[in-house]
């Protein structure tokens, strides 16, 4: 397995399909469209950031105001530090692939990421590798998610396209993958239209 880098968060619910994690820092949330990972003793689990929320701790309870005084944001929890502790920050991921042994898999894995289990944020180098096949790309495709599939695969590219040698080629290739996938031109239109 691949060396673990920068931790996000921690799983607090999981499916065969995706996860959720919740941040560690208040706001430390990885962009849409980026590539996560977690780990349990024998499987890597690659996942595609597709939501990101920052809500009350308690269900039904809605922060409120509190501003009205303060010159800037950073004020308001100067003067309010608690507000830290009663709000979380948590992201929902797309599973697109695994990692058996040294093998990378771009399908779904065997079983769910576990509760508790820890989110990293993947370096570079494992993005670069995780992109030289699209064959994830039809898994964002064809899943319903809260966010539209056109901003969710152009996220998905550009965040991957920043690590590759060549991102135009990168970009192209992935084009041509979408071209065969998507059977409305409007909905491939748009994606190349997010990715000027």
């Amino acid at each position: 397995m691949k060396e673990l880098t920068h931790r996000l968060g921690e799983i607090i619910e999981s499916s065969t399909t995706s996860f959720a994690a919740q941040c560690y820092e208040l706001y430390q949330l990885p962009p849409l469209g980026s590539l996560v990972k977690t780990k349990d003793a024998s499987v890597e689990l690659y996942g595609i950031v597709y939501n990101a929320s920052t809500t009350s701790l308690e269900p039904g309870r809605k922060p409120i105001a509190r501003g009205k005084d303060e010159a800037t944001e950073e004020d308001i929890y100067k003067s309010s530090p608690q507000l830290t502790k009663l709000l979380r920050s948590e992201f929902s991921a797309l599973v697109v692939g695994h990692r058996g042994g040294d093998k990378l898999y771009h399908f779904l894995p065997p079983s769910p990421a576990r509760i508790h289990a820890f989110v990293y944020a993947c370096t570079p180098e494992e993005v670069k590798e995780f992109g030289r096949s699209l064959d994830f790309l039809n898994i964002l495709v064809s899943t319903r998610l809260p966010v539209s599939v056109e901003e969710l695969v152009a996220a998905t590219l550009r965040q991957m396209a920043q690590a590759q040698e060549d991102p135009h080629v990168f970009l192209v290739a992935a084009g041509k993958e979408l071209a065969v996938l998507l059977p409305d031109f409007n909905q491939l239109k748009a994606i190349l239209g997010r990715l000027k």
